[in-house]
């Protein structure tokens, strides 16, 4: 089956909002102060209410993934085709990298801002392993027995505090990861940190898709919507 436009328009959009929310609050938190652990807080709120807000609009189009690791696992699960998970990945880096440049600009920055903001040490690399993993399950137990309309309050709750329960902040998301080179303030990572950090991601990623089969392998385990 041809995978929908109108997803992966969704996928597009999701993830430039997402991204517009981290980096936009980021770099308005430092602006407005100088404690970096305020600064830290008002990304995270920012970034819980971005997450719930478009999580809850479109959730009915596409899932509402805006997230290459949960695409990966929603594949391994046999949810999507591989077609469509292609897609979505492409959509998300693609909306990702738009959304922050549109943050840069909205803040009379150079569109494309290259991060220096080093994010490196084993730590940070264990804390994306568990974000990530973390992530994918507080996902799939929410929609067993019908719960998946608790899926946005969810995630940005868990997001919000992830901000401060890892070493990393909590990316959480290569496409994310990618983005974020894009902007050398509060939220950047640079170049030579992501594909450590997005490496870490997808093995998360791949050892949630285990501990849902096991756990949750009597309920009936649909795609996030």
């Amino acid at each position: 089956m041809t995978t929908s436009h109108r997803a992966i328009g969704a996928e597009f959009f999701g993830t430039a909002f997402l991204l517009a929310g981290v980096v936009g609050s980021g770099i308005m938190a430092e602006r407005l102060t100088d404690d970096v652990g305020l600064q830290l807080l008002q990304n995270a709120l920012a970034t819980a209410g971005v997450l719930i807000a478009i999580i809850t609009a479109f959730g009915s189009v596409s899932g509402a993934h805006f997230n290459p690791a949960v695409t990966l696992a929603e594949r391994l699960l046999g949810g999507i085709s591989t077609e469509t998970a292609a897609w979505y990945v492409a959509a998300q880096t693609a909306g990702g990298i738009v959304g922050v440049m549109a943050a840069n600009v909205m803040f009379e920055l150079d569109a494309i801002n290259w991060s220096e903001k080093s994010r490196d040490g084993s730590g940070q690399l264990v804390a994306e392993v568990i974000a990530t993993l973390g992530l994918l399950i507080v996902i799939y137990g929410s929609v067993r027995g019908g719960r998946e309309h608790s899926v946005p309050l969810v995630v940005g709750s868990y997001i919000a505090g992830a901000y401060y329960f890892t070493s990393s902040t909590s990316f959480a998301n290569p496409a994310v990861s990618i983005a974020r080179m894009f902007s050398n303030s509060f939220a950047g990572i640079a170049p030579g940190s992501t594909p450590g950090f997005i490496a870490m991601q997808l093995i998360g990623a791949v050892v949630a898709v285990a501990i849902i089969r096991w756990i949750f392998a009597e309920e009936s385990i649909a795609a996030p919507t």
